[in-house]
């Protein structure tokens, strides 16, 4: 009898051992699992694939479902939809204080910088010649077919219109800005990811879009001067020249957009479901050694920590990503 009561507690040990050393292994995977449901910006498409795989990566236990909106398209899938969104990624920070602060969502943060280009292929009309002097008068011959997307569904519309019209002060070229955004409309699309489809099989030649999608998707861009690319942060006054009509939050109404540099911003909703999700992939993305990292690779460079007014409503975990306003 007291063999076998030795040799049970012996197994009964070595089996206790056995599932701490399983309940480590596990726990050690990685402790946060569930969905995740992220909106975001059509230009974020690659970054995103990236960001996730690297997130993912470090917690196996999550799922990360991506749907990609024109941010303004997106917010309006927060507003007006019954659609799961644990985190919102927008091209421009502004979508997220025009279209959903207060009532869907309560704070902002900017994460991430880009500019404007001229995108095409090599076999688009007069790739050979076009430079930063002609640019303007190469799209606006009568064989060249160019693009954009909608400016009241997204924000690379919004800033075609922009760059368009800041060229017609830097060129002093009165006409510029409506010879450019009345030719060739029936290329206009929701979204600036859309039209890649477009300058791929040869329906236009030139394409307004983001330097880091052109980088992105291998396609050569021309550089535009920073007085109209949208992408240096201190000729904020002289992009303020210029603004334009979009839609608004509400059937019916409008707001009036100003130009500014170029800035992404992220916030979660008031409809999120997984918040400790949400604040974790949030981190990740706004970490500049992990998915910080991953958007200056792919073209955007980080603008992280900027100036916060919603600092004090930040969950705590995203306050180390955001400056202080002082009143």
């Amino acid at each position: 009898m007291n063999i076998l009561r030795i040799l049970l507690t012996l197994v009964f040990g070595i089996s206790l051992s056995s599932c701490q050393m399983g309940n480590k292994e596990k726990a050690g995977e990685g402790g946060l699992s569930g969905t995740l449901h992220i909106i975001h910006a059509g230009s974020l498409t690659y970054p995103v694939k990236r960001i996730t795989e690297a997130y993912k990566a470090e917690n196996p236990g999550v799922e990360v479902l991506t749907e990609a909106w024109g941010s303004k398209a997106g917010a309006r899938r927060i507003m007006e939809l019954d659609t799961p969104c644990d985190l919102f990624l927008s091209a421009d920070y502004m979508v997220i204080e025009h279209m959903l602060i207060p009532a869907h969502a309560s704070w902002n943060i900017k994460f991430a910088a880009n500019e404007m280009a001229i995108v095409y292929t090599s076999k688009s009309r007069y790739a050979e010649e076009i430079n930063v002097a002609n640019w303007h008068e190469i799209l606006l011959r009568p064989d060249v077919q160019i693009g954009r997307s909608d400016p009241d569904q997204d924000p690379c519309g919004v800033r075609a219109v922009f760059t368009s019209k800041l060229a017609g002060l830097y060129y002093h070229d009165e006409s510029l800005p409506n010879s450019l955004l009345n030719k060739d409309r029936q290329n206009i699309r929701p979204k600036e990811t859309d039209l890649i489809a477009l300058l791929e099989t040869g329906q236009v030649d030139y394409i307004f879009l983001y330097r880091s999608v052109a980088q992105q998707h291998r396609f050569p861009y021309l550089i535009l001067p920073d007085e109209l690319s949208l992408g240096n942060p201190h000729l904020e006054n002289w992009y303020a020249q210029v603004s334009t009509q979009t839609l608004g939050s509400s059937p019916g109404s409008t707001i009036t957009e100003t130009a500014q540099p170029m800035v992404y911003g992220l916030t979660i909703p008031s409809k999120a479901q997984n918040l400790l999700l949400a604040e974790s992939f949030s981190a990740f993305l706004l970490d500049t050694k992990k998915g910080g990292k991953i958007l200056e690779d792919l073209g955007q460079p980080s603008v992280v920590p900027a100036p916060n007014p919603y600092y004090e409503l930040l969950p705590e975990s995203l306050k180390p990503f955001a400056k202080h306003v002082k009143e």
